[in-house]
């Protein structure tokens, strides 16, 4: 990295986009994945240069960029192809709560703005505090957190953990500390023995169809399905490990878990 903090900054996912405007930094955004929509305005004002698994190298690297933010092993390849080619890549990987907010408070040191960064990282960890203590008490109901349809894949760590936060119950927990996807895939028997009481579902940039799920063989004996307690939720706002999952994300999970 010739520069620092740098100044031409390319985003390849969402959490460390949103983080940047949040610490007011967003000037230094050059391009952006094309699943950034937090804030709304990126999408006018800031170019984009990748999907998530693949990413336009021309434009990439005609914004000359002085760093590059990827997001797990699924961007490895990318990330490879950029150091290749000269350009400093920061590689995250965050699975929990604990290291989104890790996330946050490097990022904000990498672009000078760590105080700024630290207090957000703070107040986001009092706000998770008090809805836990707000959700502590009465029945706990059991969660099971679809990701994907076919297969069916269950919910990675910080949903995990945030389903706990809102005061349910996990329903695969062993799964949910698996990092891989193809660790996290759950058999439609397991399902049914787990009689999770709500089923929140995020298909990874697809429409969920409740139909679907209602229709899946001897789904009719699971609690939700029969109490019609199956929720979506979009993708931005939960499989994105940045701060969409911790305000929205955990609200829409809140809401869920206490609607009658």
């Amino acid at each position: 990295m010739n520069n620092f903090p740098p100044e031409r900054i390319i985003c390849l996912t969402e959490e460390t986009v949103e983080t940047l405007y949040l610490l007011g930094e967003e000037d230094r955004i050059v391009g952006v994945s094309g699943y950034a929509v937090r804030p709304k305005r990126v999408r006018q004002e800031k170019p984009r240069v990748s999907a998530f698994t693949s990413a336009n190298m021309k434009k990439v690297l005609a914004l000359n960029p002085d760093l590059v933010l990827t997001f797990s092993d699924l961007q490895a390849d990318i990330a490879a192809d950029l150091i290749r080619a000269g350009v400093a890549v920061m590689a995250y990987n965050q699975r929990d709560v604990a290291g989104i907010i890790s996330m946050i408070r490097h990022l904000g040191a990498m672009v000078g703005a760590f105080e700024k960064a630290d207090k957000l990282a703070s107040d986001y960890q009092v706000r998770l505090a008090d809805i836990k203590a707000q959700c502590r008490n009465g029945i706990r109901p059991v969660v099971y957190f679809e990701e994907w349809d076919d297969p069916m894949i269950s919910g990675i760590q910080w949903v995990s953990e945030l389903v706990e936060i809102a005061g349910g119950r996990e329903a695969f927990p062993e799964q949910s500390v698996q990092k891989a996807a193809k660790d996290r895939i759950v058999s439609s028997e397991q399902v049914i023995a787990a009689q999770p009481d709500i089923i929140l579902a995020s298909w990874c940039g697809k429409k969920v169809q409740g139909e679907s799920i209602i229709a899946r063989t001897g789904w009719d004996e699971i609690p939700a399905v029969r109490d019609k307690r199956i929720v979506e939720i979009k993708s931005p706002l939960i499989l994105q490990p940045g701060p969409a999952a911790l305000t929205d994300g955990l609200d829409a999970i809140v809401a869920a878990l206490s609607a009658t």
